[in-house]
């Protein structure tokens, strides 16, 4: 059965989406709970799979990954050993930090992460060299205005 999410729930969820590395205890606290109640909330969570772990935003500037690029593809392949084996081609390129099938003029949607020109064109290379596409259409964002935004819970 389903978890079922409460207020209380979704309180957590929202502290946790800001700050992943609030204690047990802090979390309690923003939330008005004692600690065991909170762990056992907490659980409930992880055993529906509505938590998938703790992670914690890094700033891609100050690594030098200064360029985002939306990488549009068609293809017109649709077998499921194609779309099977194009799929863990993808996965296969660390810088593909979003990766989505989608509807429209486009059949995916990738967003890269990366250095410079330079490293794109590397990772465009591998993309094109693993699988067959129709076409592969990139998008270089000029400015980022909202990045990682929280869930609207």
């Amino acid at each position: 059965m389903p978890h079922i999410i409460d207020h209380i729930d979704r309180e957590l969820l929202k502290a946790l989406q800001r700050d992943a590395g609030l204690s047990q205890r802090e979390l309690a606290e923003v939330v008005g709970l004692s600690q065991n109640a909170c762990w056992r909330r907490l659980k409930a969570l992880n055993d529906s799979k509505t938590l998938l772990g703790a992670t914690m935003r890094v700033d891609r500037a100050q690594l030098g990954l200064d360029l985002v690029v939306f990488v549009m593809l068609r293809t017109g392949h649709h077998s499921a050993d194609w779309l099977d084996t194009f799929r863990r081609h993808v996965l296969t390129i660390p810088e593909v930090v979003d990766f989505h099938r989608i509807g429209g003029d486009y059949d995916y949607q990738l967003k890269v992460v990366t250095q410079d020109m330079a490293s794109y064109d590397r990772v465009y290379q591998h993309l094109i060299g693993g699988v067959e596409l129709d076409s592969v259409t990139s998008y270089f964002a000029m400015e980022t205005i909202a990045e990682g935004r929280l869930l609207p819970l």
